[in-house]
């Protein structure tokens, strides 16, 4: 049965418009596009900013240490170490207290912004899914997983808290803040090794385990808050 020429001639014109309505507005694709840009540029910015305040760090702990091995050798470990010794290390641990916070923030900046652009890419497959084969979609939960040498249940943010730049902070200031108790313990205990060395593992242990658990709870809420929920349902939108 063929169709009156008039009739294809209507049909035509609507066939067209049905298509370019399912195709996305040259406005969104420039909105969307713009906006993967600023999050990159974002996530760049956090990742510069966390690496220069892990070298501030280390940078103001090594140069600590270093003094206070000076001191040893110009006065022995009696009285004036001792003093310069409590004055250092306590310091050293609240610098390291303030840059982990500040780490775990940043880090949690980096990680809803790398959501954030799992998102966008999401909207790219959907309205071009031919470009499956080309680009790579790798799950977020595999993403922060990749390469752990920690697995097991919790594996996601467990796991994952040692691997930081927060992680490696909060270690180093957990260890900083057992030397200054094994200090005051050898101070106190008249040169006591096993004094010393129980009570500056046991603080350094208790620091420890209270800064992970700290940025562990931060990535859980992160990952559960409002934020990523309202992403996710403008998303499904």
């Amino acid at each position: 049965m063929t169709v009156p020429q008039e009739t294809a001639g209507i049909n035509e014109p609507r066939a067209r418009a049905g298509d370019a309505e399912k195709d996305p507005r040259p406005s969104a694709v420039n909105f969307v596009t713009t906006e993967h840009f600023a999050l990159q540029s974002a996530r760049a910015a956090t990742i510069a900013e966390s690496t220069g305040r892990a070298t501030m760090f280390l940078t103001s702990a090594s140069g600590g240490l270093i003094a206070l091995g000076l001191v040893a050798t110009a006065t022995g470990v009696g009285t004036a170490f001792y003093a310069f010794g409590l004055v250092l290390l306590p310091t050293l641990a609240f610098v390291g207290l303030v840059t982990f916070e500040r780490a775990v923030q940043i880090g949690l900046e980096d990680y809803l912004l790398m959501r954030r652009i799992a998102l966008l890419r999401e909207y790219y497959f959907r309205e071009a899914p031919e470009l499956q084969r080309y680009l790579v979609s790798v799950p977020l939960s595999e993403v922060l997983t990749a390469g752990s040498l920690l697995a097991g249940r919790g594996q996601l943010f467990g796991g994952q808290s040692l691997r930081t730049v927060a992680g490696m902070v909060g270690v180093i200031t957990a260890v900083l803040a057992g030397a200054t108790a094994g200090l005051v313990a050898v101070a106190a205990s008249s040169h006591s090794l096993a004094t010393a060395l129980s009570s500056s593992v046991v603080v350094a242990l208790a620091a420890m385990t209270v800064l992970m658990r700290f940025q562990v709870r931060a990535y859980r809420q992160a990952a559960t808050g409002r934020l990523l929920a309202d992403l996710d349902s403008g998303d499904a939108q």
